[in-house]
């Protein structure tokens, strides 16, 4: 399937790649029922959709609410398969749909689609959490522009709503533009004030669904509620990454490989999931400006020759491992208590044996897959 706002397109394509059918439906109630009575025909189906935490999603968990068994299709994935099939990469419904399903039909190990109402409140806190932190970064913006007028030299960086207001309480403009100038920026003081509420509202409510979850990801230094909240949405099940060499590649601090003769070297990944390379990074920016493992792990790749930027990376790559250690960590005690139907309680995945080794390595690995026939699919993503 290839979802959008009030359309799908789909195609049917049999297990040897034979194309049966295809079909445009809408995504209201009549254009659902309708597509469900197409594919009544086909009583053995596994849906593929592109993009399940994104534009796929209100299809994708509208179709598990039903009973049927989804798999998220990767954009880049079904991207490749494009423009190997065309030839080209141009776009068409019908084409997107027909690359979603040669993927679905020739890749193992795509995640499957539940409708985890925990993690889908999660997934709508920490997305809201985001919001209000850049809507509070683009008002103290505006706000430092205004004060850049109103006092010669403008504020310091970081600049709080109090003292914002202290500041705003020692100017007296007499001219008209400069009275618009104060009222304004106090009226961003005002709305930088109930943002900060919602912020510690918000944090406060991050933090008693991370700990309700099990996890003891904000014992990390520099993991703060919105980076736990982050990850256990983003990462789901930590048992579809077979290796942290995998969830390094996954989250874009494995570094790729870029040697050629003698001349070893390896460059800086930029793909992967950014939110997460994002979380790891603030947690190694976090723990550089204190004393920590991170810091003597910097200090140590910096004296061993290598740049502020290659020891960056390096410790970027060590925290991914530490961030999946304690991730399979928290599974298999929350296995061991036996909460039922917790996110990640699989049957069918097992983290023993799974624990990373000590030591930090900076090769890159292919992203999350398997070469194994396809296994039934998790009750959980």
């Amino acid at each position: 399937m290839d979802p959008h706002k009030r359309s799908v397109t789909i195609e049917v394509m049999e297990a040897d790649e034979t194309v049966l059918c295809g079909e445009r439906f809408g995504t209201d109630e009549a254009g659902f029922a309708a597509l469900m009575d197409y594919v009544s025909q086909f009583e053995d189906r596994v849906w593929a959709i592109e993009g399940c935490n994104g534009i796929g999603r209100h299809v994708a968990v509208r179709l598990v609410d039903r009973g049927e068994e989804v798999v998220d299709v990767p954009p880049k994935l079904s991207a490749r398969a494009r423009v190997f099939t065309t030839g080209q990469g141009r776009k068409t419904d019908a084409t997107d749909a027909h690359s979603i399903a040669l993927v679905g039909t020739r890749m193992t190990g795509l995640r499957p689609v539940a409708n985890d109402q925990d993690l889908a409140v999660l997934r709508l806190l920490v997305d809201r959490r985001r919001s209000l932190g850049e809507e509070h970064t683009r008002k103290v913006s505006q706000l430092h522009a205004l004060l850049l007028e109103l006092i010669p030299g403008g504020a310091k960086k970081d600049l709080s709503a109090a003292q914002a207001k202290a500041l705003l309480a020692t100017v007296r403009p007499r001219d008209l533009a400069g009275k618009t100038r104060r009222r304004v920026a106090a009226e961003l003081v005002g709305d930088l004030e109930r943002i900060y509420t919602r912020k510690k509202a918000a944090n406060k409510e991050l933090v008693e669904l991370v700990a309700a979850s099990g996890s003891t990801l904000l014992d990390l230094p520099g993991i703060g509620p919105s980076g736990a909240a982050r990850l256990l949405v983003e990462v789901g099940d930590i048992t579809r990454f077979p290796t942290r060499g995998h969830f390094a590649s996954w989250n874009g601090t494995a570094p790729i490989d870029a040697s050629s003769g003698d001349h070893v070297r390896h460059r800086l990944s930029r793909k992967g999931n950014r939110q997460i390379n994002k979380t790891l990074h603030i947690m190694a920016t976090v723990q550089l400006r204190r004393p920590s493992e991170g810091r003597s792990y910097f200090d140590r790749k910096t004296a061993a020759g290598k740049s502020n930027i290659e020891a960056m990376r390096c410790l970027k790559r060590r925290l991914s491992d530490l961030v999946y250690k304690t991730m399979l960590d928290d599974l298999v005690t929350i296995k061991a208590t036996g909460p039922g139907g917790h996110r990640g309680n699989v049957s069918q995945s097992s983290a023993t044996g799974s624990q990373p080794h000590t030591g930090s390595s900076d090769q890159s690995l292919p992203e999350p897959a398997t070469t194994k026939p396809k296994p039934a699919l998790p009750a959980a993503s």
